[in-house]
């Protein structure tokens, strides 16, 4: 039962981090919680996500190498840290650092890094700050061995829940340590734990954990944050995301369903409810979260959000030349607004595929030119041209504001913004890190006050129903509280901060 082993090659990094926490690389960070910035505006970034988890378990497979690709393709959900566990059978190695899945892990040590069963994390931080001591996976010794866990989503009675702790049991300061120390800390095994615990915990959370012989996955009664089931040749698989299987080579087989606990191991897979399923998955999945080859409920993201543009140019009509998306998250629904509407699609940004991420504070001066890091206009094919230009969100506005008045500098005649979601005006307590309601544009401002405020010839945004019907899922399975205000799962006023237990501390 090791955490955090000196693997080849990395016996000098680790020392750092068990000395400072931080990585020496990564040392800028963009507002006080230490998290590290990957826009020009770090007041403006976009909608994230909690996390991606990943789970194998596979006999004879390099399971460390296919937890690293899986991560890869979750990579979106989540880029502040990186972590996989293995087991062996016999003990359980967890590695994990700040940065993304391709900067924490190289090949010497994924080498170093054998078993049979992993768990894998990528981390965008929704409770606790962005630090070494939060990264996942979470490791904890338990009365007969080890767990090691991975949570996607974001727990809302956290202070209950680590009031059945005694004085310094936790070691970092988020949810997911909550709810690891609960479960290792029962008796009669991981399991057992788990189906006494998890009844107790509110919120949104799927989960990829292990002990030395088994892999688990649960997700919360509401199965607001996605998992799935996926068969290998030779094993199984867990994940975030249905691409995430396709990666690795697994087969999807099924939703992990909302109020179970899944239990992996050399006689297969087995199944326990451990809560009633009251389904309200994200709605803001289909939006922006998900990759577009992701599907849920059997269909995939893309077809949705392409049939959102077309709902969205039936909605909001408008006389132009050109339909142009803002890259690359409003590419599905522009393309299928110009198929409704008739209008030619075409590319008016160029986008720096490498720019991702930058660990580099902008000056005043460069912070002034906006976007143009990420995105350039094609003067040529929008100089005198009536833009149609589609996005799938609105949270502050300063990048709309941005793109609209770079489109009139290179010449655009009329710029018409079109969003493939309706105003996002309440916040999410449930994993996606929005503003406050005070900061987000669409919670103090109308319509015509926000596209006043772009400098926009006209703004519209898909209604509610549409874009609900456009999901093919029922209304009262969907989670909608980002746009309507209507949360599944009452939140209270004490339980709504990100750094809840670190203010507990003080």
């Amino acid at each position: 039962m090791v955490e955090d082993p000196e693997p080849a090659g990395a016996a000098a990094r680790r020392a750092v981090n068990r000395e400072t926490r931080s990585p020496p690389t990564l040392v800028s960070v963009s507002n006080g919680d230490g998290r590290l910035t990957h826009d020009l505006d770090p007041l403006d970034h976009s909608p994230q996500d909690a996390c991606g988890v990943f789970g194998v378990w596979a006999p004879g497979e390099e399971v460390s190498k296919l937890t690293y690709f899986g991560l890869y393709a979750l990579q979106h959900r989540g880029q502040e840290s990186a972590g996989i566990a293995v087991s062996d059978g016999a003990r359980i190695v967890v590695f994990k650092d700040m940065g993304l899945v391709a900067q924490v892990f190289e090949e010497p040590v994924l080498n170093t890094l054998r078993g049979h069963i992993a768990v894998g994390h990528c981390r965008y931080s929704t409770t606790g700050s962005s630090v070494w001591e939060n990264a996942q996976p979470t490791f904890r010794s338990t009365d007969d061995g080890s767990l090691a866990l991975g949570h996607n989503g974001n727990l809302i009675n956290t202070p209950e829940l680590a009031s059945r702790l005694r004085d310094g049991e936790l070691g970092a300061t988020t949810d997911t340590e909550v709810l690891t120390a609960l479960l290792g800390s029962g008796s009669g095994g991981v399991e057992r734990a788990a189906l006494d615990v998890l009844p107790l915990v509110r919120g949104a959370y799927s989960l990829v954990f292990m002990d030395e012989r088994t892999l688990y996955a649960a997700r919360d009664p509401q199965g607001i944050r996605p998992l799935v089931l996926g068969r290998l040749e030779h094993g199984w698989v867990v994940a975030s995301e249905t691409a995430a299987l396709d990666i690795v080579g697994a087969t999807m087989v099924r939703e992990v369903e909302p109020g179970e606990l899944l239990t992996i191991d050399e006689a297969g897979v087995r199944s326990t409810r451990f809560a009633e399923a009251q389904p309200k998955g994200c709605l803001f999945e289909y939006v922006y979260v998900a990759r577009p080859d992701t599907s849920i409920a059997g269909r995939s993201v893309q077809a949705t959000r392409v049939d959102v543009g077309r709902r969205l140019a039936r909605e909001h009509p408008v006389e132009a030349d050109l339909v142009i998306p803002t890259p690359e998250s409003g590419t599905p629904a522009a393309i299928g607004y110009a198929e409704e509407s008739g209008i030619p699609y075409g590319q008016g940004f160029v986008k720096n595929s490498y720019v991702g991420r930058t660990f580099i504070q902008p000056s005043q001066t460069i912070r002034q030119l906006g976007i143009r890091l990420k995105l350039n206009p094609l003067r040529e094919a929008i100089a005198g041209k009536r833009l149609i230009v589609v996005d799938d969100s609105i949270v502050r506005g300063n990048t709309q504001r941005a793109i609209v008045r770079m489109l009139r500098e290179a010449g655009a005649k009329e710029v018409h913004v079109r969003i493939s979601s309706p105003p996002v005006s309440w916040p999410c307590f449930y994993g996606i890190d929005f503003a406050t309601r005070a900061e987000l544009i669409a919670g103090n401002l109308s319509v015509e006050e926000i596209r006043a405020s772009l400098g926009a010839d006209t703004l519209g945004y898909i209604s509610l129903d549409e874009l609900i019907a456009a999901t093919r899922q029922p209304r009262d399975r969907l989670c909608r509280a980002c746009f309507d205000g209507i949360y599944p799962i009452d939140v209270a006023e004490d339980a709504r901060g990100k750094h809840l237990l670190e203010e507990a501390r003080k």
